[in-house]
């Protein structure tokens, strides 16, 4: 709490000693200074103070974890700032508000705050350029005034003035241009921050949705699901995986399986692949969507191929040393799913349908170091990969299905 004494001191003065006490790190103290600080401003009517109050407020919340309540102590300068038409305060509102909702993965609020942003800052930018250009017209109004009188002295004096008043101006003029190229040198490079922030804030959205859905949820603020007809979904999962938990550390495991789903990453990405997700040991991935092509049962068999290459690769690394090491089974199916966006918070984009379940099956009624196909996928890719029948196989929850091996 402040002490009591506070109670008789002015906002402004409530606040630089909460400034204080931020800069000492007593961040409890320099809140209730903050709180204090705005509540004399809203007592005193006084708006300039109560915005800047809350500023300082809602950092130092952000700072001690507070977000939610940083959020709602920038979101009340807005108003404030707006009847004030105090850019400057606005612009440090939509700042925080920014770094706030990023902070939390909210990258649409966040997007949304740092297009307001910008707005505020080009406003700022226009309102300092008038203001010069209003200082330089009064200068030359001022020039234009002075010269009249100056007529009325003598020709000499009329020279050495003119001279003097020459030399003001065109210092005024270098003082002028030096300011304004200063100005323009700072805006230029809060607004190419701001772009780098939204950049930022895109790739992130990038590497968690599709292009396509990123840019419907941008402009509409939600993503439709939709039915795609056709669709090739991958399965893998490794085998052992429980035994293998056991000869590691949980770190060393971790490791591997990240070097693994990295590598499978890039792999989808040569092959225009959709990485779905990941669960435990098992990656989930399609071909076809969210755009529809005619090559996505090709490119999920050369995905697989490859991903069956490169772990057979580190299983002789792995023997070489002595050390565990990972062994896989790959399905896949082709058929009809549902594509879509999951939750509010934490969004994924992920698919549905009983052509899931069957990829899953395909994965599960494989064997170790092969890539299972179903007929579906067969019938589009026997004529570019040598297949073998294995006959119908029994599938839980499927009854029997045709099934080949990719050789």
């Amino acid at each position: 709490m402040v002490n009591t004494k506070g109670e008789d001191l002015e906002p402004s003065v409530l606040k630089a000693l909460g400034d204080i006490e931020k800069a000492r790190k007593n961040y409890d103290k320099a809140l209730a200074y903050q709180q204090e600080a705005y509540k004399k401003a809203v007592e005193n009517d006084n708006s300039l103070y109560a915005a800047q109050a809350l500023i300082a407020k809602a950092t130092l919340e952000f700072i001690m974890g507070k977000k939610d309540m940083a959020v709602e102590d920038y979101k009340k300068v807005i108003p404030l700032a707006t009847e004030m038409g105090d850019n400057l305060e606005l612009q440090n509102s939509y700042e925080g508000l920014a770094e706030v909702y990023s902070s939390v993965l909210r990258f649409d609020s966040a997007y949304k705050y740092l297009q307001l942003l910008g707005n505020v800052k080009d406003t700022l930018f226009n309102e300092a350029a008038d203001k010069r250009l209003s200082v330089l017209r009064l200068d030359f109004e001022l020039e234009k005034k002075e010269s009249q009188i100056t007529q009325l002295t003598t020709v000499n004096d009329l020279n050495e003035k003119v001279i003097q008043r020459q030399k003001i101006i065109r210092n005024l003029i270098i003082a002028g241009l030096i300011f304004i190229l200063i100005f323009l040198y700072t805006a230029l490079r809060q607004k190419r921050r701001i772009e780098k922030e939204k950049k930022r804030s895109e790739e992130l959205l990038l590497n968690i949705l599709p292009e396509e859905v990123a840019e419907e949820l941008k402009a509409k603020g939600e993503a439709d699901a939709k039915l795609i007809e056709e669709v090739t979904v991958l399965f893998t999962d490794f085998k052992g995986f429980t035994a293998m938990s056991e000869k590691l550390t949980p770190k060393e495991l971790v490791k591997d399986i990240h070097e693994c789903f990295s590598a499978f990453d890039h792999i989808m990405e040569k092959y225009g692949m959709e990485k779905i997700k990941t669960i435990g040991d098992s990656y989930m991935a399609a071909g076809g969507l969210p755009t529809p092509n005619k090559t996505h049962a090709t490119d999920a068999v050369n995905a697989a191929i490859e991903i069956r290459q490169f772990i057979n690769e580190g299983k002789t690394r792995k023997l070489a040393v002595g050390e565990p090491y990972f062994e896989i089974r790959i399905g896949i199916h082709t058929g009809p799913v549902v594509a879509g966006i999951v939750g509010v918070k934490k969004f994924a984009y992920d698919i549905w349908g009983d052509t899931v379940n069957t990829a899953s099956r395909m994965e599960s009624s494989g064997e170790v170091g092969q890539v299972n196909i179903s007929e579906s996928t067969y019938t589009q890719v026997k004529d570019k990969f040598a297949c073998s029948y294995r006959g119908e196989i029994e599938a839980k929850g499927k009854g029997k299905v045709k099934m080949y091996f990719v050789e």
